[in-house]
């Protein structure tokens, strides 16, 4: 059903590098963007970059979560949303909180299992419309994928979720990013959040202190100082117990994919080793040796591999369900 990866890049640091950098773009002519801002509560907005379909009929809906310090504008979302859309779905590219250029909206920045946002959005986006509607997960993004299908369990608010290189294990994935081998990302992740820290604190000094910042050293003592007291969580470590997808995996009652490379460096395979893989007929696993985090480059055109499976299975997630609606409506 799905086609075999042959990697362009085998080596996971080279692959992860170069699907981060690879150049793509949206046909803004043929599929115009629109800014849409969801006021989530007073001191909470967040934007969505929107497109649709240029057909009379849209095939359904594809609402895409970006990972750690990312936007709506990172790669694999770009990438994702130009397939989508030439194949009849509309695209919600979901910036989320105080990403993408909006902290000016947000009192508060986002975290790995922040949900109610877009849950938010997803409820406004059903009032427009009844058709399929899916979730798409990035690395971090994946992990408030996972979480959101589980908490909602069966429910209409939703069709289906894919999630990609995703850190199920929020403190597994955290302490590999400090491994000596992945010192550049744990540098790059580091340095945009200690930024991001010193803008919110020009608009919102009594919430974000920078006294020692600098002495903040790996991405487990910066939740520790910021994100988990910020959110209620107390320790980092209470942050990734509570918040890690992983413990959500058994109540997933929707269709959902799961993509992660066995040597991607950032995200240990150890964690996907999970009974829940093989019991949750829900959940649907495809681990390919290669591709990195994120950098699933193919030897072949198509290049974006990752862009073909995920739309392959949402094709047949939203034939089946036009399908069952025919159906109903016969009968």
């Amino acid at each position: 059903m799905y086609p075999e990866f042959e990697p362009l890049i085998r080596n996971s640091h080279f692959a992860t590098i170069a699907g981060n950098f690879w150049r793509r773009q949206i046909d803004t002519a043929r599929f115009p963007a629109l800014r849409v801002e969801y006021r989530i509560d007073p001191n909470t907005v967040v934007v969505a970059i929107e497109h649709q379909p240029n057909r009379s009929e849209c095939l359904g809906r594809l609402v895409m979560l970006h990972g750690l310090e990312g936007s709506s504008d990172a790669g694999y979302i770009v990438s994702l949303a130009q397939e989508a859309l030439t194949r009849g779905y509309a695209v919600h590219r979901l910036n989320m909180r105080s990403c993408g250029g909006t902290e000016h909206l947000s009192q508060t920045m986002y975290h790995s299992g922040l949900t109610s946002d877009t849950k938010f959005v997803l409820r406004e986006i059903r009032k427009r419309g009844r058709g399929p509607l899916f979730v798409v997960g990035f690395s971090l993004g994946g992990n408030v994928a996972l979480k959101l299908a589980g908490e909602i369990g069966e429910s209409d608010l939703l069709d289906g979720v894919c999630a990609a290189s995703t850190p199920i294990n929020l403190a597994a994935a955290v302490h590999a990013i400090d491994r000596p081998a992945n010192r550049l990302y744990a540098r790059r992740f580091l340095g945009r959040l200690k930024a991001r820290i010193r803008s919110k604190s020009v608009t919102d000094p009594q919430f974000y202190s920078v006294d020692g910042i600098d002495a903040i050293s790996s991405i487990w003592e910066f939740d520790d100082r910021y994100t988990a007291p910020l959110f209620g969580f107390g320790t980092a470590a209470n942050y990734y117990a509570t918040q890690s997808s992983n413990q959500y995996l058994h109540a997933i009652r929707l269709p959902t994919l799961v993509i992660a490379a066995k040597n991607d460096p950032l995200v240990p395979f150890e964690m996907y080793r999970l009974p829940v893989f093989n019991t949750n007929p829900a959940l649907t696993l495809i681990a390919p040796e290669f591709g990195g985090h994120l950098g699933f480059l193919s030897r072949h055109r198509p290049r974006f591999w990752l862009d073909q499976v995920v739309m392959r299975w949402i094709d047949s997630r939203a034939k089946g369900l036009l399908e069952k609606t025919l159906q109903t409506t016969r009968s």
